[in-house]
């Protein structure tokens, strides 16, 4: 099927895709809020500028769209039909950036969690939340054991 836009139309309409504050990642976000938790937003100081930042948890979330993160298995990722080389290309690129950012704050100590956007569609938005929620709560007592045993090595080295 040809494209129904022109080449100039078409730019203007990929160029107008917001890259924050989506329609799925303000849903996460209003959700998490419901449920209590307080969080920031695009914090561009760490690597990737991560959607949500729950740093008394030491979680980030990324809200990530299907087609543009290449997600496998989905029904909206389908690569376009015109200039497929380059669209693949920009997928990998993607996709390879994702698991770099998500190495580097794993490094770093943060639990990194995916929310891609077919997960959040009316059927199944509050089993993906509740998974969120708990996936939150499990890093929030991983991080304070992680804290009381780091306690525990300084008293032990300062004896």
């Amino acid at each position: 099927m040809a494209d129904k836009f022109t080449v100039q139309q078409r730019h203007r309409c990929m160029a107008s895709i917001r890259s924050k504050d989506t329609k799925p990642e303000i849903k996460v976000r209003h959700e998490l809020w419901h449920r209590g938790f307080r969080y920031r937003m695009n914090v561009r100081r760490m690597p990737g500028s991560p959607d949500i930042v729950l740093a008394k948890y030491r979680s980030v979330i990324f809200v990530n769209g299907c087609f543009w993160h290449g997600h496998e298995h989905c029904k909206a990722y389908v690569v376009p039909k015109t200039n497929v080389s380059f669209w693949q290309e920009k997928v990998r690129r993607n996709r390879e950036r994702d698991e770099l950012v998500k190495l580097l704050l794993e490094s770093s100590g943060w639990n990194v969690m995916i929310v891609w956007e077919c997960e959040l569609k009316k059927e199944t938005f509050s089993a993906t939340m509740s998974r969120v929620e708990e996936e939150i709560k499990g890093n929030a007592l991983k991080w304070k054991a992680y804290m009381e045993r780091r306690a525990e090595n300084r008293k032990f080295t300062r004896e």
